[in-house]
């Protein structure tokens, strides 16, 4: 199976005030196939905020997850969140929160866009990286 990329567009009222209510949607989508997730967090505050976030968004389902680094139990969780400067082997599937493409290794790789000009032009960038590996990838909006 090739890998493949998807952007995502902070696009519905309920992602714009929050954006991080759409990465834990995503991560909901992602905790249902049954595969391993990363969530690659641009800081270790972000990965905190979701962390909570993942624990409260919604009331009647529970996505298993934890921070990066925590605990040598991570290995089976199925939603990891990493900060930076924490490495850990990529997974099937990669919510990328950070400013630089993911290295190769996975099967779907899923970005947020958030909606704001200004920070669309490096995911312009990523889109066209990703590209040149290969990937065709696919625009939602969300």
């Amino acid at each position: 199976m090739s890998a493949r990329a998807d952007f995502y567009l902070v696009a519905k009222p309920r992602f714009r005030g929050q954006p991080l209510l759409l990465v834990c949607e995503l991560a909901k989508r992602c905790h249902g196939t049954g595969k391993p997730t990363l969530v690659l967090c641009a800081s270790a505050a972000q990965a905190e905020e979701l962390d909570d976030l993942l624990w409260s968004f919604e009331e009647d389902s529970f996505i298993e997850h934890q921070i990066a680094g925590l605990d040598e139990d991570e290995a089976e969780v199925p939603v990891l969140l990493v900060p930076p400067g924490i490495d850990v082997p990529l997974r099937p599937l990669v919510i990328n929160l950070r400013a630089e493409a993911v290295p190769a290794g996975f099967e779907r790789v899923l970005e947020v866009v958030p909606d704001d000009p200004q920070a669309r032009a490096p995911l312009r960038e990523r889109w066209r990286q990703y590209q040149a590996r290969g990937l065709a990838p696919v625009k939602h909006d969300l």
